[in-house]
């Protein structure tokens, strides 16, 4: 019997990596950074929108870049007005979950970007990513200029080489962006305690080399 037990909990132990998912508590759990930017300051960035399943996992890693002044975490896409998190969750809103990153051109560019979208996550599953399976967790470049369009379009087809499945990403023109509630902001940074946060967040971050 003991055998049997101590057995059940290795496979536990084993799977809990592959089966934490992108499910928030709804609560802040501590302050958020400062990170708001004016709307002078908005201005005077290039701003760009990705989908890459969980946004606390995208924040996390675009707020790392050097050049990016700020990240946002929110939705895009779909067709619900003001949608909440409980809605998007259902998959039903057409809405991914996005990141929009404004950034300095001079320091970072849009390529650069799209280079870090590909290797930070798997854009050959539809609609997944790991244990975060929905159409809100889709693979997309929402673009918002038309340099950004084709610069998107090349950069997708280098990335092919890289991957032995299509790439599913979808690129489609930027719609309007709702923010995400308070307790998605800087997720990462304020809940590195959280299990999601140190069985799929801290390793990505690891293995891009972009957590000390």
């Amino acid at each position: 019997m003991r055998i049997q037990h101590l057995r059940l909990t290795l496979i536990v132990l084993l799977l809990l990596p592959f089966t934490i998912a992108c499910t928030a508590q709804e609560k802040e759990t501590s302050k958020p950074m400062p990170k708001e930017l004016s709307n002078e300051e908005k201005n005077s960035l290039e701003t760009a929108t990705f989908g890459a399943g969980c946004f606390w996992c995208v924040e996390a890693v675009f707020e790392n870049l050097e050049g990016v002044k700020a990240v946002e975490s929110g939705y895009m896409g779909g067709e619900t007005e003001e949608p909440t998190y409980r809605q998007i969750s259902t998959g039903t809103t057409g809405h991914a979950e996005v990141t929009r990153i404004y950034y300095d051109s001079e320091v970072v560019q849009f390529e650069t970007l799209l280079d870090w979208l590909w290797r930070s996550h798997d854009p050959t599953t539809l609609n997944r990513q790991g244990a975060d399976v929905g159409t809100q967790y889709r693979s997309a470049i929402f673009y918002h200029t038309d340099a950004q369009r084709e610069a998107a379009v090349a950069s997708k087809s280098a990335a092919q080489n890289s991957f032995n499945s299509p790439i599913v990403t979808e690129i489609t023109p930027a719609s309007k962006f709702y923010i995400a509630e308070d307790y998605h902001q800087d997720y990462f940074r304020n809940n590195k305690n959280a299990p999601y946060c140190q069985m799929v967040i801290k390793p990505k971050l690891e293995k891009l080399k972009l957590y000390d």
